[in-house]
């Protein structure tokens, strides 16, 4: 069996498992806002800025895609991805949970605005980089329909959370910061600090279906 065959395998196979889990209470239901809780103080305020382990805005996860917002909570429990904070948060989540609060910010505060299949166009610079990463190919051609839902979204992203995430696969060795999905690390390794930091700021300019939907009790 080829590399490819048994990939798209294994896909298919995550996406039953998801699908399965996720039959989820209703959103306003105590059950699904307990769940959510711990999101909210971060993911919930316009803006918000990490401290720690470095400073950046917290990623916007509202229009998400629910699978990957249930990969990267299970990267973060088995430190995959290195980040106490959430780890500390996935680490006390079963997979129904992470189902639920997945869902949940797929969901929330969605819109009927259709993106354009096509972006802007990049600089040449930034076009000569998107082309030797390949970005495309698997984050959609507007960056906001990756080819399979177990991908992020990109297009909208906060550009310093984007540069931050793009550089710890590169991160060796630290405790606190690095990621290990061997597809990005081959991928990012190519570009310097620089060629990733242009990346992130093109993709957090495209139109997006990603927000930070602020919470009744910061509003």
């Amino acid at each position: 069996m080829t590399q490819a065959r048994l990939l798209t395998l294994l896909l298919a196979f995550a996406g039953g498992s998801f699908a399965a889990q996720a039959q989820t209470a209703a959103p306003t239901s105590p059950e699904i806002q307990s769940k959510v809780a711990a999101c909210i103080g971060c993911h919930g305020i316009k803006g918000y800025q990490a401290s720690f382990p470095e400073i950046y805005k917290v990623p916007m996860i509202s229009g998400q895609g629910a699978q990957y917002t249930v990969a990267a909570l299970n990267a973060y429990k088995k430190g995959e991805r290195k980040h106490p904070t959430m780890r500390s948060v996935a680490g006390v989540m079963s997979e129904q949970d992470m189902a639920d609060v997945a869902a949940y910010y797929e969901q929330h505060g969605k819109t009927a605005a259709t993106l354009p299949p096509q972006p802007a166009p990049p600089t040449p610079a930034v076009a000569a980089l998107l082309t030797k990463g390949a970005c495309a190919s698997c984050h959609g051609a507007n960056f906001s329909a990756p080819i399979d839902p177990s991908y992020p979204k990109l297009a909208g992203q906060h550009a310093d959370y984007l540069y931050f995430a793009l550089k710890s696969y590169q991160t060796v060795g630290n405790a606190k910061v690095g990621r290990s999905n061997a597809i990005m690390v081959g991928q990012v390794k190519q570009f310097s600090r620089a060629e990733l930091k242009a990346m992130a700021n093109y993709f957090a300019g495209l139109p997006s279906d990603l927000h930070t939907v602020p919470q009744a009790k910061f509003r």
